[in-house]
């Protein structure tokens, strides 16, 4: 009812042009429905009947509310005693525009749950469906129907979007512009599009997700029916900055939300261009079956995309020695009938369909990048005339009819396309459960005692103990070992080794001195709590990786893995994902990262025990989601072997003080 009502109400309908009122009721002249106009002050608007209250109109679906903030949630619990379940408030001084606002908009919410509204807005652009003519917006331009939807938290965007996609000549199924998303969200939309018969994409343009967990749900399952292309804005976070961790310090809500599409098979645009090309694509095609095949006559836009499918992680199709035969007896002798196949500078339209012809018959090719620079030979109008059912994009540099100019936006465009592929054919695993003993865990953290908390979660560490005195360091240290590893305990120190405060290698002679050093180092930092020195087994070889945790306000739990030791911060070789995780997810973890080659050895290096560190990484999923106390957590280093691996240093921090 919300996109196919059979009647439609504009309250703030107004004949003053440049009034928001009378541009919605303007763009509602070719709605197949019923239009009604709402303002006291009028008894007819632009030829529409016009009545002084909503209570009055003979029969409304939905309801398009277009006057001052202060005004709006009377006329909603109007909406409401009427019966009137749907509602767009394009009325903006509502929570963006203060303590005052966020009041009225707190008033709509409560009004919307009365009456069971579902409510657009407010502050936004309105919504269209291209369909039947519901144009409930001010936009001063009609889109074309189509079959993309597209839900954009920014109405300026909307606006943007609509002029290129007319200019381009693509089309929309609906427009929803979700402004402060005080009711419906993202997620409502989702859920309404996914068996929506005219829509085959889904467009999301979004500044924040307040429900990541929801999200993650509803876009899980719609991914496996439609492809939903999304761009986030916000890559910078402020606040990651003054966090606890080197976790914290990385991890922002831009990787929370990248990490949560990655996993609910949301294909992520890291740029407008990058959103509009992959929408694109995908509303045409939504199916591969092979590698990526190039035609050129030139060779430079040929290399390009070749080193594009590289980087894209694609891979060009070998040719069959038939494909190969064919091509020889249509292309001259000096051309490549390899993989990419250039056809030579001097080739006209004919010879560049009949190589396609030949590339499109072999069974390893999925899709094709056709690619011409104009010469004096080649008449782009008759070469665009190939037809197969495999996916093809065209680049002929300088053609207004082509797909693309650049070949690398034409590689990353399919680059999505075989990204959707793979989600669609995904399979649904659960990660492993570990039986945690959940008591040790609860007394180690009221003990402040971390390394008990990866103890009883499975996790190897390397022998230790926590001395409040020289006297008792030497003890330790005796019973574990020499030489020995010495750090001291402080939530409120971050960085020891930056300050002195670690030791590594001591002896026994050097145990006392150490001690006395490192606190001596500490207590010149002010007024730090000290809960002791670490005295821990060395632990030497292996490879040095980081395992943290940092609980997203939207999203939970955010696992981060990469390179570690004391370069993380400036190397950033990590990545994301949101808890649970599965075992899958945890392996993608760990190959995801450039020095991914590193553990598997290099120049005759053993390689390192992935199993290990998958297993880490999913001990710490389970545990930050089983505790939601903990905030943050941090293994770094975990040294890892070539067999077996040791968290050699953890940070926890709780909900309302440190560990």
């Amino acid at each position: 009812m919300l996109f196919e009502p059979k009647s439609v109400a504009v309250v703030g309908a107004t004949p003053k042009e440049g009034k928001v009122g009378n541009a919605i009721l303007r763009n509602l002249k070719n709605f197949v429905g019923e239009v009604y106009a709402v303002n006291p002050s009028y008894s007819e608007v632009l030829g529409f009947p016009c009545y002084p209250s909503i209570l009055e109109v003979p029969d409304v679906e939905l309801a398009v509310i277009a006057i001052p903030a202060r005004g709006v949630p009377e006329v909603v619990e109007q909406c409401g005693r009427k019966g009137v379940r749907n509602v767009v408030v394009i009325s903006a001084g509502f929570k963006e525009a203060g303590r005052e606002g966020a009041k009225l908009e707190a008033r709509l919410v409560e009004i919307c749950r009365k009456y069971g509204i579902k409510l657009v807005g407010p502050n936004c652009l309105g919504i269209i469906n291209c369909h039947n003519g519901l144009n409930a917006t001010f936009s001063s331009s009609i889109p074309k129907p189509g079959n993309i939807a597209f839900l954009s938290q920014s109405g300026a965007f909307v606006l943007a979007v609509i002029e290129y996609f007319n200019a381009v000549g693509l089309g929309f199924s609906k427009i929803v512009s979700l402004g402060n998303k005080a009711v419906l969200d993202e997620s409502d939309f989702m859920e309404m599009l996914a068996n929506d018969r005219y829509t085959d994409v889904i467009m999301l343009y979004l500044e924040g997700i307040e429900n990541g967990r929801r999200f993650m749900e509803v876009a899980g399952e719609l991914s496996k029916i439609k492809p939903v292309v999304a761009l986030k804005s916000g890559k910078t976070d402020a606040g990651a900055r003054a966090a606890s961790s080197h976790t914290g310090s990385i991890a922002g809500s831009y990787e929370a939300c990248v990490a949560a599409f990655h996993q609910s098979g949301v294909i992520n645009a890291s740029s407008a261009e990058e959103l509009f090309d992959f929408a694109r694509l995908l509303a045409k095609y939504q199916d591969v079956d092979g590698d990526v095949a190039i035609v050129t006559n030139s060779g430079g836009p040929g290399v390009m995309a070749a080193d594009a499918v590289e980087e894209e992680n694609l891979r060009l199709a070998s040719f069959s020695k038939e494909t190969i035969e064919k091509l020889r007896t249509v292309l001259p002798r000096e051309a490549s009938f390899y993989n990419p196949v250039d056809v030579l500078g001097d080739a006209d339209a004919e010879r560049f369909v009949r190589t396609l012809e030949c590339v499109a018959s072999d069974s390893s090719v999925g899709s094709i990048i056709a690619i011409l620079a104009p010469t004096a030979r080649m008449d782009f109008e008759r070469a665009s005339h190939f037809k197969t059912e495999k996916p093809v994009v065209t680049c002929f540099m300088g053609w207004n009819g082509s797909d693309f100019f650049d070949p690398v936006r034409a590689v990353k465009a399919i680059s999505a396309l075989y990204k959707y592929v793979r989600i669609k054919k995904r399979k649904e695993k659960r990660g492993r459960t570990y039986e945690f003993d959940r008591e040790a865990i609860k007394k180690a953290m009221e003990k402040r005692m971390p390394f008990e908390i990866l103890r009883a979660c499975g996790i190897p560490v390397p022998r230790y103990g926590i001395a409040k005195t020289a006297d008792e360091a030497v003890k330790i240290a005796d019973s574990i070992g020499y030489p020995v590893a010495m750090k001291v305990l402080s939530p409120e120190i971050l960085h020891k080794t930056d300050v002195g405060c670690v030791k590594l290698g001591v002896e026994r002679d050097k145990v006392r001195a150490a001690f006395i050093e490192i606190v001596t180092r500490a207590e010149m930092l002010g007024d730090v709590r000290i809960d002791g020195i670490l005295i821990q087994q060395m632990v030497k070889g292996g490879k040095e990786v980081i395992v943290g945790m940092k609980r997203d306000p939207s999203f939970g739990p955010m696992l981060m893995f990469g390179l570690g030791g004391i370069y993380v911060e400036v190397f950033r070789d990590v990545t994301f994902r949101i808890a649970p995780i599965t075992e899958n997810d945890a392996y993608e973890m760990i190959r995801e990262i450039k020095s991914y080659r590193l553990l598997r050895g290099v120049r005759g290096e053993k390689p390192c025990d992935i199993d290990a560190i998958a297993d880490v990484i999913m001990r710490i999923s389970q545990l930050s989601v089983e505790f939601p106390k903990i905030m943050e957590m941090e293994i770094n280093p975990l040294r890892v072997f070539e067999d077996g691996c040791y968290a050699l240093d953890f940070k926890i921090t709780y909900r309302g003080g440190k560990a």
